[in-house]
């Protein structure tokens, strides 16, 4: 039987390890693991590694480091200031890595209810302990159903406006790049995590997840892996990500939310919410 991210018992099992860090990049994480724990102290209950990087799958030079902190208390503005200066640090000292995303959230947030299947999912099933305690240890385990597919990313028909404010907003071939790396990312997680139920299993790797959703949606298959392709290597056309939000987009909202309907409404928490980084 095809493995597909689960266990005998049909829960996810948990992606990534330190192990599988390329040599490559260990000395980024070993610095990301260091500096994180002197620049928030005993703030920080505990760091994360996602993505990539702690899948083994990173190329250098080409490759984000992608980390999730959380801390014992509310984040404030002086932490995500904190945040944005370790990620430039970071960034800015290996060129093996392109760029440095930090989430920052509190440990009453990660394992409170309403996060249960979307920010306690992403910790417990793709997220890499790397300082501190795990708090995979305080949730459930998931499988890969429709609530999951609902809360996860049933919120594409309301980030839609935002994108398109976004996307007016543009003017640079660098925020193109950003927009269409960020827009296709987020409709191949979302396409996947449609047919997800019925595929019965897990992948993050982005060409694979848009082959699984064509399977299910032939007609829009060729669209898909083409946003991987973006995805994976962002282009300045503009058009392309208009295409997303102005098309693929909105047929993908509409799909989603005549399956699996819409994800619960949660309370603001500011920057630093998973969808996107997923």
């Amino acid at each position: 039987m095809e493995h597909r991210g689960l266990d005998a018992y049909g829960y996810f099992e948990r992606e990534g390890s330190l192990g599988q860090v390329q040599g490559a990049f260990r000395e980024v994480v070993a610095a990301a693991r260091e500096r994180t724990g002197e620049a928030y102290g005993r703030r920080l209950h505990s760091a994360y590694l996602y993505g990539s990087v702690p899948r083994g799958t990173a190329l250098p030079g080409r490759s984000g480091l992608d980390l999730l902190l959380v801390l014992h208390h509310a984040p404030s503005h002086d932490d995500r200031d904190t945040a944005e200066v370790l990620a430039r640090g970071i960034d800015a000292d290996f060129d093996q890595i392109d760029g440095v995303g930090v989430l920052l959230h509190d440990k009453d947030t990660v394992l409170s209810e309403e996060e249960r299947f979307d920010l306690g999912w992403f910790l417990a099933c793709l997220c890499t302990p790397l300082l501190g305690a795990d708090l995979a240890e305080h949730l459930p385990r998931y499988r890969p159903d429709s609530l999951l597919a609902r809360e996860t990313n049933g919120d594409l028909a309301a980030l839609l406006p935002t994108w398109r404010t976004s996307l007016r907003e543009a003017s640079t071939p660098a925020q193109y790049r950003r927009l269409s790396r960020l827009f296709a990312r987020h409709l191949v997680r979302t396409g996947f995590t449609l047919v997800m139920p019925r595929w019965g299993g897990w992948t993050s790797d982005l060409t694979e997840s848009a082959e699984v959703f064509g399977t299910y949606y032939p007609e829009r298959a060729a669209q898909m892996l083409a946003a991987a392709a973006v995805a994976l290597d962002p282009v300045e056309d503009p058009a392309v990500p208009r295409g997303y939000v102005e098309d693929l987009g909105p047929w993908l909202a509409d799909e989603y939310t005549a399956r699996h309907g819409t994800k619960t409404r949660r309370r603001p928490q500011g920057p630093g919410s998973t969808s996107s980084a997923r």
